[in-house]
């Protein structure tokens, strides 16, 4: 067997070492989290693009069939005796017509502001009746 020899006691460290030492794992540990922010932040700016790439693609693909079924229409309308004009501005109005209502319904769902319901609890107000 080998003959250990006695290892020299270690000093307790010192008051200074000990808060050195506090700050530095300290200023570590915030370095990390805000690596982790920066990280967190991008990989979320990435998915919003995907998610409004995604939309947006989703959207034409909407509109262009929406104008097919409009030209389907006009040409059925046409195929039963309708003249072109005719079927050109019924497909108009009913266009206008559904434009009109998705603005009222965009204009009613924007007169509520956001966090108007945190701000009448901060200010004090009692809430409103559901709607």
């Amino acid at each position: 067997m080998a003959v250990t020899e006695p290892t020299a006691r270690r000093a307790a460290p010192s008051l200074g070492e000990v808060v050195g030492r506090l700050l530095g794992e300290g200023r570590q540990l915030v370095a990390d989290y805000a690596e982790l922010t920066v990280l967190d932040a991008r990989r979320a700016a990435i998915r919003l693009a995907w998610i409004l790439g995604c939309v947006l693609v989703a959207a034409v693909l909407i509109v262009t069939s929406w104008m097919g079924l409009v030209a389907a229409a006009i040409v059925f309308a046409w195929g039963h005796g309708a003249s072109w004009p005719i079927a050109l501005a019924i497909a108009a109005v009913v266009n206008i017509v559904s434009a009109a209502v998705l603005a009222w319904f965009t204009l009613k769902l924007a007169k509520e502001l956001p966090f108007t319901a945190l701000l009448r609890q901060l200010r004090g107000r009692d809430p409103e009746p559901p709607q």
